[in-house]
């Protein structure tokens, strides 16, 4: 595993387990072949492997590195060598892989709030947030620009209702009020416009009348 044969690895951690499934080191075996599956981006296998590990070992004092583990592969799994060289944003994955990814992370921060991976946990579920906002937002500005103004102010919505502390907020109510505005609905529009304002006082709309273009700066 050092000099990342991680295939042979994999095979050699599997050949210990069978040969002495209760020998004393078939537990770190099996923990070890997680990592080594994930390295070598078979994240299906690698979770399954956690799976077991946890269903088979649920008292292993390192049981919190498999939850850990979990999350990782699930934070990474679907991007691979594919998403890597196309530097692929997480805002651009599919919503349900971040949910995922986060509901793995929040359980161990719940199951081991003492755990040393806990920091590095709650990071990446900060991230997640924003990536999970930012992702409702480039949909609501699609919808927008096609026109769908009902369509781009739901998808708005969800960003201030679920993510309100995420900095994507402050596009999806500039989304809102475009949008509003459209619909010929001076009232919402007018009201949305007021919250943007005392939220984010320095942002650009203030200065905007009833008509006039918004330039998104995420176009």
């Amino acid at each position: 595993m050092s000099s990342g044969g991680y295939q042979t690895a994999t095979k050699d951690l599997q050949s210990l387990q069978t040969r002495f499934p209760f020998g004393r080191y078939a537990q770190q075996a099996m923990m070890e072949e997680c990592y080594a599956e994930w390295k070598q981006e078979e994240p299906e296998q690698a979770l399954a492997t956690c799976d077991r590990f946890i269903k088979q070992y649920p008292n292993n004092p390192n049981i919190d590195y498999v939850y850990y583990l979990k999350g990782l592969v699930k934070f990474h799994g679907d991007l691979g060598v594919l998403g890597f060289l196309s530097k692929q944003d997480l805002t651009e994955r599919d919503p349900k892989a971040l949910r995922e990814s986060f509901d793995a992370f929040r359980e161990v921060t719940v199951r081991f709030p003492n755990s040393r991976y806990v920091p590095d946990s709650l990071a990446r579920m900060r991230y997640l947030v924003n990536a999970m906002a930012s992702h409702e937002v480039h949909v609501a500005s699609y919808y927008l620009r096609r026109g769908a103004y009902v369509a781009a102010i739901d998808r708005a919505k969800v960003v201030i209702l679920d993510y309100p502390q995420a900095p994507a907020t402050e596009d999806a109510l500039e989304i809102m009020v475009e949008s509003y505005d459209k619909l010929n609905m001076p009232k919402l529009r007018d009201d949305t416009k007021r919250v943007l304002l005392e939220n984010y006082p320095k942002h650009g709309v203030a200065q905007l009348g009833p008509k006039e273009k918004v330039w998104w700066k995420f176009w």
